[in-house]
């Protein structure tokens, strides 16, 4: 049986005292060597001896770290499974949710990889207004904010999306391109008419080509295809949406667990940016966070709509894990 002779010897336990008081002096109570020195009467190189001897022997334990290490891991993780350009993982300190922190990250990064002059495309929802509401105060008056999915309905108590635009363009400083239409139409046939208005064409055309997006993910549940299609869906509608295999929808399109669009009738109604067009946006910020999103977001990165991503440290690691 081992017997630690540092415990049994007087000459063993007083030199290990030794340490212990050297150790605490320097380590806990922020003395610098030459004070110790002079406070117990040995030489500064002794002093030093008796700090190395504290690591060797286990008595004092250095570790270096900080909650942002594993946060840019997580994020360099993400770039390199799903071919992102950018990611941003929040952390949650003390009680705080991820309802106010994703938001922040996502408007400090956007700021950060926008040019001034850019022309930004904006979808709706609680995710994307909040997000826009941390923007700091900016001085861009090159920068267009344009509206890329129509008007909710009335009685919808999200955030819309002309006022998340308009939100955007007074805190960059910039213009506003709306889009005057309701989201989703009675019928394909006004819908098409709708699309082939000038100002509605017009603003379409702004939003297909801008060079960042911010949009939210909407998870399609037994229950309901997302809060933005609340009033435009009946029971017989939902079912048949529901067995198509979608998992969640994007700037208003509905989408499969491989993020592939899936055109229903529903889609022929929507006035929204082509959903071909969006792929083609060279920044695409997605923000979005939960495990009830978890397939829906999955769907975006494996499918290539979304090339930046905000979320936090949980759905980070969900997703790593699929």
């Amino acid at each position: 049986m081992f017997i630690d002779e540092s415990l049994v010897t007087a000459g063993s336990r007083e030199h290990i005292g030794l340490v212990l008081k050297v150790a605490r002096a320097y380590y806990q109570d922020d003395k610098t060597q030459t004070q110790i020195a002079k406070e117990i009467g040995y030489s500064h190189s002794t002093i030093s001896r008796l700090l190395k001897e504290s690591r060797d022997l286990g008595i004092v334990h250095i570790t270096i770290g900080h909650p942002l290490e594993h946060l840019r891991s997580l994020e360099d993780a993400l770039c390199a499974k799903f071919h992102l350009t950018h990611a941003r993982v929040a952390q949650m300190p003390h009680d705080d949710s991820p309802e106010l922190m994703v938001p922040r990250c996502a408007a400090a990064l956007f700021t950060e990889i926008c040019a001034p002059n850019s022309l930004i495309t904006v979808s709706n929802g609680y995710a994307v207004a909040a997000a826009v509401r941390e923007v700091p105060v900016c001085d861009w008056p090159k920068s267009n904010v344009a509206q890329m999915i129509g008007c909710l309905s009335p009685a919808n108590p999200m955030i819309d999306s002309p006022a998340v635009c308009h939100m955007l363009a007074q805190r960059l400083g910039g213009t506003f391109t709306a889009l005057p239409v309701p989201m989703v139409l009675s019928s394909s046939h006004i819908a098409n008419a709708m699309r082939k208005e000038p100002q509605i064409a017009t603003a379409l055309a702004l939003g297909g080509g801008a060079d960042t997006a911010i949009v939210g993910v909407g998870a399609a549940t037994g229950q309901r295809l997302g809060h933005i299609f609340d009033d435009y869906m009946d029971a017989r509608t939902l079912r048949e949406i529901q067995h198509t295999g979608v998992v969640g929808h994007i700037c208003g399109h509905l989408i499969d667990a491989d993020g592939n669009h899936i055109h229903t009738e529903l889609c022929d109604r929507t006035i929204s940016i082509d959903f071909e067009r969006l792929k083609r946006i060279p920044m695409v910020i997605g923000i979005a966070w939960g495990a009830r999103k978890l397939k829906a977001i999955h769907a975006c990165l494996v499918g290539r709509l979304i090339n930046v991503l905000v979320t936090d440290r949980a759905t980070a690691e969900a997703l790593l894990e699929v």
